[in-house]
């Protein structure tokens, strides 16, 4: 067992741009769904009341950022090969999923900017810039964004949860090599 020692995916095994993209991002959207949780209870008087949604933005923008190198760095990336003990209806499911968590994640970011953006108001990163907002493009855009927000966070997590199950499963059931390519670690 060794680390691997490319940037870039083979074959075989994930590079180390998009495994440090996919453990970066872990924490923080765990992360923001607890904070949008404990942002829902919070009452004008809170003392969290304008950093707490701060702190959920700013992130989320950071999140964004990298989803989208992510989206790039991995359509002009070779993949690596399912692990043979795979059958294709695992590796549809597979597939599927993976595409299920990119595109519920998009949909979080994109309605969280509607959110922000809503009455035209711009998105401010703390006290360091504000990101101009479009006009509305709809009328009652933010309740109805919020509201697609929160469904589709909640769906995230499922979906997360079910990743992590399948990624425990490949591991001790099948005993393969999708979680370890996953942790940086070639099999010899």
């Amino acid at each position: 067992m060794n680390l691997v020692k490319h940037y870039k995916n083979t074959d075989t095994q994930w590079g180390w741009v998009i495994i440090v993209l996919h453990w970066l991002l872990v924490l923080p959207i765990i992360g923001l769904f607890a904070l949008g949780l404990y942002m829902m209870d919070l009452g004008y008087y809170d003392d969290m009341y304008i950093l707490a949604p701060q702190i959920h933005e700013a992130i989320g923008i950071i999140i964004l950022a990298l989803m989208l190198f992510r989206l790039c760095w991995r359509l002009f990336s070779t993949t690596p090969k399912p692990p043979a003990t795979n059958s294709k209806l695992i590796n549809l499911a597979s597939h599927l999923a993976h595409n299920a968590i990119y595109l519920v994640l998009f949909a979080i970011l994109i309605t969280g900017l509607m959110i922000s953006f809503a009455g035209g108001q711009g998105l401010q990163i703390f006290d360091w810039f504000i990101i101009p907002g479009p006009a509305e493009f709809f009328d009652n855009q933010a309740t109805f964004a919020g509201d697609i927000h929160e469904l589709a966070a909640f769906g995230l997590i499922a979906l997360v949860i079910l990743h992590a199950v399948a990624a425990l499963k490949h591991h001790y059931i099948d005993k393969d090599t999708t979680l370890t390519n996953m942790l940086g670690i070639k099999e010899k």
